[in-house]
């Protein structure tokens, strides 16, 4: 049996959206950032972060290597079959976390999770700017295919739209990008993603 380690309001959403899409039967512990010291939460994931998974004896973190281990294990259509579209779920998925990641969080806490008294515009501001090269290199990418990797949805487009989530949560203008932001709704309206954001 798979377990999830994490809460739905962390990184680890990523991973319950991807078990959703894959269908499959798995566990939850509740584990919140208030948690990630204690001993037998530093004995899964020993840098103190969430989510982490066990799978039978295997343990592994980092949520986004967490999703290509699970798509790679399971397939449902979610690993492509080529090494090329495998290397390019690999590029995305850490793009995603290199690139994408610092800015879409900076901007949806100064835009959305701090409370008022603590939000800086100023700092809300430069996020914003810093995604407009991360979205116009995605803008590219998506080139009027409706997924990453072409006409179906894959781990590479759960990956990034989980993090793009952030992006939206902010709401960060896409007007500019209208290719992203079509990819956008398509990846954040599927019932496996609504079904994981509302455990």
């Amino acid at each position: 049996m798979i377990t999830v380690y994490g809460i739905t309001r962390s990184r680890a959403l990523r991973c319950l959206w991807m078990l959703e899409e894959l269908g499959i039967p798995y566990e939850r512990e509740l584990v919140a950032q208030a948690d990630v010291n204690r001993p037998e939460y530093l004995k899964v994931n020993p840098n103190a972060h969430i989510p982490a998974l066990k799978d039978d004896g295997l343990v592994l973190f980092e949520s986004l290597a967490i999703n290509l281990y699970l798509a790679d294990k399971h397939g449902k259509g979610l690993w492509p079959k080529s090494a090329e579209d495998r290397g390019r779920c690999y590029q995305w998925s850490i793009w995603a976390m290199t690139e994408l990641e610092t800015p879409a969080l900076t901007a949806l806490r100064h835009r959305a999770l701090l409370p008022e008294g603590e939000r800086n515009a100023t700092v809300a501001g430069k996020a914003v700017e810093d995604l407009q090269k991360p979205l116009g290199v995605l803008e590219g990418a998506l080139g009027g295919r409706p997924y990453l990797l072409g006409d179906a949805f894959s781990v590479a487009d759960l990956n990034v739209a989980a993090v793009g989530n952030w992006v939206e949560r902010a709401k960060v203008p896409l007007e500019a990008f209208p290719q992203t932001a079509g990819w956008m709704k398509r990846c954040l309206e599927r019932p496996a993603f609504k079904k994981a954001v509302k455990l």
